[in-house]
């Protein structure tokens, strides 16, 4: 039986409604893209996201939100620093920060806030559909971002992920489903996160996303998202080769986030079950 966990009661935002917001977010930053540029251009150095996630344990890499749509209300107080702190502090390798304000209650301010208070890489984790909002990211100080493959044509995929790699940053590009995976490996990411929660209904199904796991190159690093709260979800996804974990959150919402990333570091790599690329 697969193991699939429906979204909670209420109405939610659809992936095309976040993305039609989104749009209207990036029109309005037009006018500053010169301005951005020259910050990204003069951006202090930044930690190496893909270095971080190698070794011979699973990299958790632990996410700085206040909210979402599928959960509502996580953790409405969140000061970024200091939960950035308490992850780094609990064995974190690297941090995720969401800047969507919409629909995750973030910003910018919260990725620079995390970015001055630890020295570990920082992924932006938005919905990355313009070049504009990777000298954004730059200028905030990410190390990384996250583009979903679902979320924009192959065209703007490649050139998104050919700007990041011009700027410095490393590229996570998220599948959801094993018919995706192609047009990841095409444009060369440095990591592809398989993600359990399908962004269209916001159910999460483990099982599913395992096996689409299973299917990563092994020549890419790989990172397990959504549905992992356990110790025994990580070991999980562990033995399906997974290199890092994402989690958000069980995380976010702990009231002491070292002790939570403790509990979920130190599981080691198991890639045997990954096949090599060809």
């Amino acid at each position: 039986m697969t193991e699939t966990q429906a979204p909670g009661p209420g109405r939610r935002p659809t992936l095309s409604s976040i993305l039609e917001a989104t749009r209207a977010r990036v029109a309005r930053l037009g006018p500053r893209r010169r301005e951005l540029e020259r910050a990204a251009a003069r951006a202090a150095p930044i930690p190496s996201w893909s270095g971080a996630l190698r070794g011979s344990d699973l990299a958790v890499i632990a996410e700085v939100k206040r909210r979402s749509p599928s959960a509502g209300d996580i953790a409405p107080d969140l000061d970024p620093a200091t939960h950035a702190r308490g992850y780094a502090a609990g064995g974190a390798r690297a941090l995720s920060v969401l800047t969507d304000a919409a629909h995750f209650g973030g910003s910018l301010d919260d990725l620079r806030a995390v970015r001055e208070a630890v020295e570990l890489p920082v992924l932006r984790k938005d919905f990355i559909i313009d070049p504009v909002q990777l000298f954004e990211a730059r200028a905030a100080g990410a190390s990384a971002v996250l583009l979903i493959v679902r979320a924009v044509p192959d065209e703007t995929l490649s050139e998104l992920a050919a700007l990041a790699r011009e700027l410095g940053l490393a590229c996570l590009v998220e599948v959801h489903a094993a018919a995706e995976l192609s047009r990841a490996v095409a444009v060369r990411p440095d990591c592809i996160g398989v993600n359990a929660r399908d962004l269209d209904t916001f159910a999460v199904d483990r099982d599913a996303a395992r096996a689409v796991l299973r299917q990563v190159p092994a020549s890419i690093l790989a990172v397990a998202e959504s549905g992992i709260t356990t110790r025994q979800d990580v070991t999980r996804v562990a033995t399906d080769g997974a290199d890092a974990i994402l989690v958000g959150t069980a995380l976010a919402g702990a009231p002491d986030p070292a002790a939570a990333v403790r509990r979920l570091v130190g599981v080691p790599r198991r890639r045997g079950a990954r096949r090599e690329s060809r």
